[in-house]
């Protein structure tokens, strides 16, 4: 019998020097704990991995079972990987004896390999089951949540997570279409939204919004997003680094709200009478914000969303999260 080897999607890990090149590996910090919150196909971490001293240590972190396989190939007794969201990271460190870490980096989105695999439901220039989840193994698929959303539901999930105008005729079409036929595939549901959308914006696939927003609900990723913000915050030693790339609106607004809520502190009325050293301090302090080089977008062209924005933690390690 012949054995079919499974197809290998590449993937280009986007702004992969200046994300690590964030986290200031050096010195002393070498030999510090750091954690890749999205592993992936392993382009940060490997990078991270070449930068730490013999006594650094890297964990990585990922729901998809693709990206585990990948993970588990790497045998350098400095590394572990996290079957789990970043959104654990506070806990699954604490079980593993870390309370502080030196640097942390978050790759938001889905990766090339998900989005070309045609079986993983997250395209659709592909027919494929509409599946979605980035972790097979829990959860409810695109398909199956199709199938019982109500059509408020739908129009929220559209509106508030694709930020299409649309969402109401889609949700519309959506429990039409279904009234007639299980939506299970990725062409159908992209041909019942390519229907109810009566304006295209130029260059963009009728159905890239609604698809954004289904991911992101199943995958609940901002509600991720917005709990690993907080759990990296507490992991942070003082004078740690943040850096996070994000791909659309949605993550980037979070990230830079999470950034400058921690790097701006209101402060008093100044005829109150308080010393300067008993004013609220900032928590973190911003280092940058990055986008792909023209060559990188030219290379590739699916990094051309992309932000990096870093920040470090600090020395007011007592203060209030």
């Amino acid at each position: 019998m012949t054995t079919v080897a499974a197809p290998e999607f590449q993937h280009r890990t986007v702004l992969l020097n200046e994300a690590v090149d964030a986290l200031n590996i050096d010195g002393v910090r070498a030999d510090g704990v750091y954690i890749d919150g999205t592993f992936g196909r392993g382009g940060h971490s490997r990078l991270i991995l070449s930068k730490l001293g013999p006594n650094g240590r890297l964990f990585g972190f990922d729901k998809d079972l693709q990206a585990i396989a990948t993970a588990n190939q790497i045998l350098d007794p400095r590394f572990e990987i996290v079957h789990d969201s970043f959104a654990t990271m506070k806990s699954a460190l604490q079980e593993r004896g870390v309370s502080h870490v030196d640097g942390i980096l978050l790759d938001l989105g889905i990766s090339s390999p998900q989005v070309d695999d045609a079986a993983r439901g997250f395209s659709f220039q592909k027919d494929g089951p509409l599946d979605m989840r980035m972790d097979t193994t829990r959860g409810v698929s695109a398909a199956e949540w199709l199938a019982t959303a109500t059509e408020q539901q739908l129009e929220k999930v559209v509106r508030d997570y694709g930020e299409e105008r649309f969402a109401f005729q889609i949700a519309k079409a959506i429990v039409a279409g279904r009234a007639v036929v299980p939506i299970s595939t990725t062409r159908q549901l992209a041909g019942i939204v390519a229907n109810a959308v009566k304006t295209r914006e130029k260059g963009k696939d009728p159905a890239t919004r609604t698809f954004q927003a289904i991911r992101i609900f199943v995958n609940k990723e901002l509600e991720d997003l917005e709990t690993g913000l907080s759990e990296a915050y507490a992991l942070l030693a003082p004078g740690a680094r943040l850096s996070v790339i994000s791909f659309h609106s949605l993550e980037d607004r979070m990230v830079k709200q999470f950034l400058a809520s921690k790097a701006k502190v209101a402060q008093p009325d100044r005829r109150l009478p308080i010393r300067a050293v008993d004013l609220p301090q900032p928590l973190m302090k911003l280092i940058a914000k990055i986008k792909p080089s023209d060559e990188e977008v030219k290379a590739n062209p699916r990094s051309r969303s992309a932000v990096l924005r870093v920040a470090e933690r600090l020395p007011y390690a007592g203060a209030a999260a």
